[in-house]
């Protein structure tokens, strides 16, 4: 089935260039009516590049649309909001994009930097997942991507701001994605690697640089925007690679009431980690009922019998 997006229209933040740039013209290209947004000037004015990637979505044939929101800023959002409304009248696809860096080791960064990274990443996607989450309930039809990383996911040297953000946009995902699903919303995460102003400066062997297209990431972007995509998916893409990033527990073990010490946890370290019968685990509730079926197994009640 050929993915599509016609007579739906999707916002793209930070979308002058890199990989917004990428995503906002590849949904365009597949139909979609693109909302550009890159921040602009304190004076209200469009930044350059995002009248540029309209144009060039105009001139394809498409119909597009340039805003300056600073997404840390609510008003904004919801004027970016409001804006798109007038215009097109619904929003189906909300792809959360834009990011700065403030890179430095933890005990080097100024506090300001770590909220500052953690303003525009997350409380931006927070704050553009609330201005349209209504319209897409209403709608009973949304389609929301987080950009998450590596650096949350797995920690980077230097960037405990920008990993402790990327990760908290899991979090955000992960309870968006129960929320949303009666209404036909499904929330996904995307965790890219590409060449991009942010990684050019790292990477040093150009060879590699040249295969971490953003052109191989916005096709992972494209899959978990799509009518039939995944719900609370984490998507690992990156030079034509892609992967789903899980989170899972593993089988653990139980402690009698007597035995109950940090002695016994350790002692038992090794059984603990196991990963044999690990499990993902799709909701909090889940890991309750685990850890309370082990003890009322132990203490022989039966939680069925009211």
């Amino acid at each position: 089935m050929s993915v599509q997006y016609n007579n739906q229209v999707a916002i793209v933040t930070g979308a002058g260039v890199g990989l917004g740039r990428s995503h906002a013209l590849a949904l365009a290209a597949r139909g979609a009516k693109v909302v550009v947004n890159d921040l602009g000037g304190k004076d209200g004015s469009l930044s350059a590049v995002s009248l540029a990637v309209v144009a060039e979505i105009e001139a394809a044939g498409g119909e597009a649309m340039a805003h300056g929101a600073n997404v840390a800023d609510m008003a904004q959002v919801q004027d970016m909001i409001e804006q798109t409304m007038e215009k097109w009248g619904r929003v189906d696809i909300l792809v959360n994009n834009a990011g700065i860096l403030r890179d430095k080791s933890f005990g080097n960064m100024p506090i300001e930097d770590f909220k500052l990274v953690v303003d525009v990443h997350l409380m931006g996607a927070a704050n553009c997942s609330k201005a349209v989450w209504n319209i897409m309930k209403a709608q009973q039809y949304g389609r929301i991507v987080m950009t998450t990383s590596s650096s949350g996911l797995y920690g980077n040297f230097g960037q405990a701001n920008y990993g402790a953000a990327k990760m908290a946009v899991v979090g955000l995902m992960n309870t968006l994605c129960i929320e949303g699903e009666k209404y036909g919303i499904k929330v996904n995460c995307l965790s890219p690697t590409a060449r991009t102003a942010m990684t050019e400066d790292l990477i040093e062997d150009k060879r590699v640089l040249e295969m971490m297209t953003v052109e191989s990431v916005t096709t992972g972007l494209l899959a978990l925007v799509a009518e039939n995509c995944p719900n609370r998916a984490v998507l690992g893409c990156g030079a034509g690679g892609y992967a789903r990033a899980v989170i899972k527990e593993t089988e653990g073990i139980y402690l009698s009431p007597e035995q109950q010490t940090p002695e016994n946890i350790l002692a038992k370290w090794d059984e603990l980690e196991d990963e044999s019968s690990s499990k993902e685990l799709k909701a909090g509730w889940m890991q309750t009922n685990k850890y309370v079926a082990k003890a009322a197994a132990f203490l022989s009640i039966d939680l069925t019998a009211k």
